[in-house]
């Protein structure tokens, strides 16, 4: 089921040309959100809508990471405890509880603006490493599962992050 919405801007930027204006938007069903145009504080909760505000969604990309980073790592740590479980593989294990600790390490470090970056590299190089030893073992099994899943949900959060880390460079 397809839907259209409408974004409205609650309150629009004066004309000067300071970088610290506000622009809040409000769409139909979801709560409004607003960001600095420097692109330091984002206390977004709606959706990417429309690429005509594509300052909300830079801002949103942006705050999109920590929470990839926290669901990723999850993926991993149940991934590796069913297959301990299953298999009583303690490599999948260890890669598992690795992938978790290093991908909550993230999580945390985004938190912080002075530490965003820091966490940001850390979560772009465990996701390319997680991309390349699942890359590598279903180029070795030729089985699409579980390391086939495995791969393209690290693609994706590798691709989270790197989007991440250019956009807030541009901001």
């Amino acid at each position: 089921m397809s839907r259209s919405f409408l974004l409205i801007p609650t309150r629009f930027p004066p004309l000067s040309s300071s970088k610290t204006d506000t622009i809040s938007v409000t769409s139909p069903g979801f709560s409004s959100f607003s960001c600095l145009r420097n692109g330091r504080r984002s206390n977004s909760s709606a959706p990417c809508i429309s690429k005509r505000r594509r300052l909300g969604c830079k801002c949103q990309l942006a705050d999109l990471a920590p929470v990839t980073s926290a669901a990723y790592g999850l993926v991993l740590l149940g991934c590796g405890l069913f297959a301990c479980g299953k298999s009583g593989s303690k490599g999948s294990l260890f890669g598992g509880l690795t992938g978790a600790a290093l991908m909550g390490t993230a999580c945390l470090l985004m938190q912080a603006p002075e530490t965003k970056a820091i966490g940001d590299s850390l979560g772009f190089g465990s996701a390319f490493l997680f991309s390349s030893v699942f890359g590598i073992r279903v180029a070795a099994t030729q089985k699409l599962i579980p390391s086939g899943l495995l791969l393209v949900l690290s693609i994706c959060a590798l691709s989270v992050f790197i989007s991440a880390y250019l956009l807030q460079d541009n901001l």
